[in-house]
């Protein structure tokens, strides 16, 4: 569901693209449903750098100074949100990425406990908990992961 503007005459629709393993946040005309530029949110690479696209086919719009603010507001909220992860030390960046890759986000509760075993031999116990929520989107409660666990 699009996010309304604050003014209503704009919206901004985000999506996933699997492909493009990045988040996509279109700026539109509310009336018109026609998007105007994009911003673009890798959320796997660390070595991709978010953008944001025109549609160089597009007729000229003047897009207000408030709209635009506000967008770009949106994008560095996404950026902080998607990239969060990257910003962890180098090790638990690469540990992370690697769990990314390797299981796509989905973990199965048969694969957990060697997953979690494999983790807990890389990286020191203070980050295991960082590393699986990154990977996995979850946290370790989540998982059935207790206090007893030695976390």
């Amino acid at each position: 569901m699009p996010t309304p503007s604050p003014d209503g005459n704009y919206a901004i629709t985000t999506l996933y693209s699997v492909p493009d393993d990045a988040w996509y946040l279109e700026l539109c005309l509310a009336a018109e449903q026609r998007a105007l530029l994009s911003a673009i949110v890798p959320d796997e690479d660390p070595a991709r750098e978010p953008a944001i696209c025109l549609d160089p086919q597009g007729r000229h719009i003047d897009i207000p100074y408030d709209v635009m603010r506000w967008f770009m507001d949106q994008v560095e909220a996404e950026i902080g949100t998607a990239r969060a992860w990257m910003r962890l030390r180098p090790e638990l960046v690469e540990a992370i990425h690697r769990l990314r890759q390797e299981y796509r986000g989905c973990i199965t509760d048969d694969e957990f406990p060697g997953v979690l075993a494999e983790v807990r031999a890389t990286v020191p116990d203070s980050d295991v908990a960082s590393v699986i929520e990154a990977a996995f989107g979850s946290t370790l409660a989540d998982l059935g992961v207790g206090n007893d666990s030695g976390l």
